[in-house]
């Protein structure tokens, strides 16, 4: 299961991907700055699904829902994935 802390990690990685300040997408998400530091360093404890929703899409981004694997993936499942982001990386 993702984690709060994994979340706010990847938010945080694309918002410097992104050139924006905490403030700039704080503001550009309706949220203090303080709500993202505290998100992006695992500090947020509990927070509100529309709070993340609004941080995600202004960073272009969104949830996934999936069924949950409880399995270990296979060797073909971890390659697969690592094609896969090896062809995002060629797309920027």
């Amino acid at each position: 299961m993702l984690k709060l802390h994994s979340i706010g990690a990847q938010i945080a990685s694309r918002r410097k991907a992104l050139r924006f300040s905490q403030s700039a997408l704080a503001d550009k998400a309706g949220v203090s700055r303080a709500t993202l530091e505290a998100l992006e360093n695992g500090r947020s404890g509990e927070l509100g699904f529309s709070k993340v929703a609004n941080i995600l899409s202004a960073l272009g981004l969104e949830l996934k829902l999936q069924e949950a694997n409880l399995q270990r993936p296979t060797l073909d499942e971890l390659l697969e994935e690592d094609r896969d982001d090896k062809g995002l990386d060629r797309r920027r």
